[in-house]
C-alpha cells in the first residue's frame, strides 16, 4: 500500500508534514519549536526546560486550569519536553478532535500567558529533575557524556545548573520564548487519521500570520572530550565511553545502526554475552546511538560493582573494538530483523510516526517512508558495516566513570 505523506511550507518559514495512516482512529501531532537548551542564553541554562513548562500554564484567554480542561475534555494525551535544538510539543487524541487540539496548541506555541504567579511552579520542578540527576547515576552518565561529546553547548545539559536556576527570573525565561519561539525552522507534523487538506487550511489560518525573524545559528566551541571521573561513594560503579557515528543523512548511517544492534540488540548481542553472560561483570551493558544535526556518536554504558570495575571497562573496549574484526551472517540477520520489528512498531503508532516524520523533515528536509528504511535496512552487507566501523573506528573515546575510585582509562586511549 502506497503511503500518503505530505509536506507544505508556509511563507513563513513554519513547515508542515503528515502521513495518513489508514485502519487507525486516533492522530498524532509533534510540533518542534526553536528554542532548545543550546540557545538558553549564558548565565540562564535551563530557560528552555522551564519554557516548555511555563508555555503549558496559562495561553490564549485560558489559565492553567481551563486550558489542561480542555484538553482533557478532547481525550488528549500530551508532553512537552526541552531537546537540544528545540521544545517538543507532543499531542495524542482521536483523530476528529486533531482539529480543535490544534486550536489550542496555536494559543500555547504564539500566545502563552508566561504570567509571573506561574513561573516559579515551573523553575521549582526543573531544579527538582536537576537534582534527581545525584539518586539516577546512569541517567547522569548519559547527560554528563552528551556535554562532554558534543560541542558546547550543543550537549548541554537541559536542566541547567543549580547556579543559573537560583538566578533565573520570569523575564530571562519570558525571553527565551519571546526571541526564539519563531516560524522560521518550526515544524508541525501529524500522522494518524487526518484530513490533510483541512489541516493544511486550519494551520494557514492559525499560523500563517506568524511573524518572527529567525534566531542566528548556535555558535559552538570545540567539545570537551577527554576522561571525567566523578566521585562518588556507591556500593556500584558507572562507566560510559562515546565515540563518533555517523550522523542521519551520511551513507553510512544504516550500518551505524546496524553495528549498534550487533552491539546492543538483546541477550544474544555482543556486550550482553561477553560482558555480563560469560564474565557476568555487570548487571547491565548497551550501547546507543544518538544524535543531532550532522553530529552523532555511540554511546556505551556498563553498571558494575567496584571490585570489576576496571576489568568491566577494559573488556568493554576491547568488545566494542573486536567489532570490526568480524561480523557473522547470523549476527547481522538477527539484528536486520531487530531493526526492521522496531520499524514495523513504529509503523502501528502514530505518535512514534509523527514525531518521526519531525525528526525527519529537520535532519533530512524530506521524509522517509517506511518502505524507503525497511528497504535501506535490507541492503545493509557485513561489509558495509565493516567499512562503517573502519571509517568510524572505536577510538578517540570521550569516557566517564562515576563511583568511588578513578579508572585506569589507558586502554580506550590507545
Amino acid at each position: 500500500m502506497t503511503e500518503e505523506m505530505f509536506v507544505h511550507e508556509l511563507p513563513n518559514g513554519m513547515t508542515l508534514v503528515g502521513q495518513k495512516m489508514p485502519n487507525v482512529s486516533s492522530a498524532a501531532m509533534t510540533v518542534l519549536v526553536p528554542g532548545g537548551a543550546s540557545r538558553d542564553a549564558g548565565g540562564c541554562e535551563g530557560a528552555a526546560a522551564i519554557a516548555a513548562d511555563w508555555c503549558m500554564r496559562g495561553a490564549g484567554n485560558r489559565d492553567t486550569r481551563s486550558l489542561h480542561d480542555a484538553l482533557d475534555s478532547l481525550g488528549c494525551r500530551h508532553g512537552e519536553h526541552a531537546h537540544s535544538e528545540h521544545i517538543g510539543f507532543s499531542t495524542a487524541q482521536l483523530g476528529r478532535n486533531l482539529p480543535e487540539v490544534l486550536e489550542i496548541y496555536a494559543d500555547v506555541i504564539r500566545r502563552p500567558g508566561l504570567q509571573e504567579a506561574t513561573f516559579e511552579p515551573c523553575r521549582d520542578l526543573v531544579r527538582q529533575d536537576l537534582a534527581a540527576l545525584e539518586d539516577e547515576p546512569a541517567h547522569k552518565c548519559s547527560v554528563v557524556m552528551r556535554e562532554k561529546f558534543y560541542p558546547y553547548p550543543l550537549g548541554r545539559c537541559i536542566y541547567g545548573r543549580a547556579e543559573s536556576l537560583a538566578a533565573m527570573t520570569a523575564e530571562n525565561a519570558r525571553t527565551h520564548v519571546r526571541d526564539l519561539f519563531t516560524p522560521a525552522g518550526c515544524i508541525l507534523s501529524a500522522a494518524g487519521k487526518i484530513d490533510w487538506d483541512a489541516l493544511r487550511k486550519l494551520a494557514e489560518a492559525r499560523f500563517g500570520d506568524w511573524r518572527a525573524a529567525a534566531p542566528e545559528p548556535v555558535a559552538t566551541l570545540q567539545a570537551q572530550g577527554g576522561s571525567t571521573h566523578i566521585r562518588k561513594q556507591t556500593s556500584q560503579v558507572h562507566i560510559a565511553l562515546a565515540h563518533k557515528s555517523a550522523p542521519l543523512g551520511d551513507r553510512r548511517y544504516y550500518a551505524a545502526r546496524m553495528a549498534e544492534s550487533i552491539l546492543s540488540g538483546g541477550m544474544s548481542s555482543r556486550l550482553f554475552t561477553e560482558v555480563r553472560e560469560k564474565r557476568g561483570l555487570v548487571y547491565h551493558v548497551s550501547s546507543q546511538y544518538h544524535c543531532l544535526k550532522g553530529l552523532a556518536g555511540m554511546f556505551t554504558y556498563a553498571g558494575t560493582r567496584p571490585e570489576a570495575a576496571q576489568e568491566t571497562f577494559d573488556v568493554t573496549v576491547r568488545e566494542l573494538r573486536r567489532l570490526a574484526e568480524g561480523i557473522g551472517q547470523d549476527e547481522l540477520a538477527r539484528s536486520r530483523t531487530q531493526l526492521k520489528s522496531a520499524l514495523v512498531m513504529q509503523s502501528q503508532s502514530t505518535v512514534a510516526r509523527a514525531a518521526a516524520l519531525a525528526a525527519d523533515f529537520y535532519y533530512l528536509g524530506r521524509l522517509r517512508s517506511l518502505e524507503e528504511v525497511s528497504q535501506a535496512v535490507d541492503n545493509v552487507t557485513a561489509d558495509d558495516v565493516l567499512a562503517y566501523l573502519k571509517d568510524f573506528p572505536a577510538d578517540g573515546f570521550t569516557t566517564l566513570v562515576i563511583g568511588p575510585k578513578p579508572l585506569d582509562t589507558t586502554s580506550a586511549e590507545s
